[in-house]
């Protein structure tokens, strides 16, 4: 299995955080404050339901998704919108790209096609622009650390974007939803299209400095919600 990474383990020297991120030590549940409360649990027999503007919507099994032969570890840092982030985590998985080009010839994405919304169990919808979903960096992952992923960080399936802020690394993902047009999902007037990390896109409204002062605000409170589950 190849492996790639944005930066080697035990680096004495590893990258700068992005602007306004704050490094913390382990990658602990959170998302948004409703979500709190919604644990799903990983069906017998997973599979992902592929719609939007495809000519043939159907339902893929997981396993028939994840092809051994096109699996690759990668190393890289995730970074909340909140201001935290958790660095070298490794993933594996297979890329969104293979899972594309696999859906593509089965159902029928229709080319104008620009954008794509990732359904989690828990209702959580996050949607990224198709080329940035393209990259080679972007995993659909289900294992973390060596192990198959828990329920806490997003079994059976994930979405990692290294790339983009966390809000857009759909956990739990049962559904794609292939799109014309821009989709605000879940977090609604809070996201932005294109949510980068480097151009500190934390949000369509704002500047990305004043929302850091907003986040880290609320950040406890969302931070109790979620050790309380």
């Amino acid at each position: 299995m190849v492996t790639v990474a944005a930066h080697q383990a035990g680096d004495p020297n590893p990258p700068r955080l992005p602007p306004g991120q704050i490094a913390g030590a382990t990658l602990r549940r959170f998302g948004l404050p409703q979500f709190a409360p919604v644990l799903p649990q990983s069906p017998t027999y997973p599979v992902i339901t592929v719609t939007g503007a495809v000519t043939r919507p159907t339902q893929i099994p997981l396993d028939s998704l994840i092809d051994p032969d096109q699996r690759r570890g990668q190393r890289s840092d995730l970074h909340c919108v909140t201001t935290w982030s958790v660095r070298d985590l490794y993933w594996d998985g297979v890329p969104f790209r293979t899972v594309h080009e696999v859906l593509a010839a089965r159902v029928g994405i229709a080319r104008a096609a620009r954008w794509v919304t990732v359904i989690g169990l828990d209702g959580y919808r996050a949607c990224i622009r198709l080329d940035d979903a393209l990259a080679d960096d972007v995993l659909l992952a289900d294992h973390l650390a060596g192990a198959p992923l828990g329920a806490e960080h997003g079994a059976p399936l994930r979405l990692v974007a290294p790339a983009h802020y966390g809000y857009k690394s759909v956990k739990h993902v049962c559904a794609i939803e292939y799109r014309r047009d821009y989709d605000p999902g879940s977090a609604h007037w809070a996201a932005h299209p294109r949510g980068r990390v480097a151009r500190e896109e934390r949000s369509r409204y704002l500047p990305g400095p004043l929302w850091r002062l907003i986040w880290r605000a609320v950040l406890p409170k969302v931070r109790r919600l979620y050790d309380q589950r």
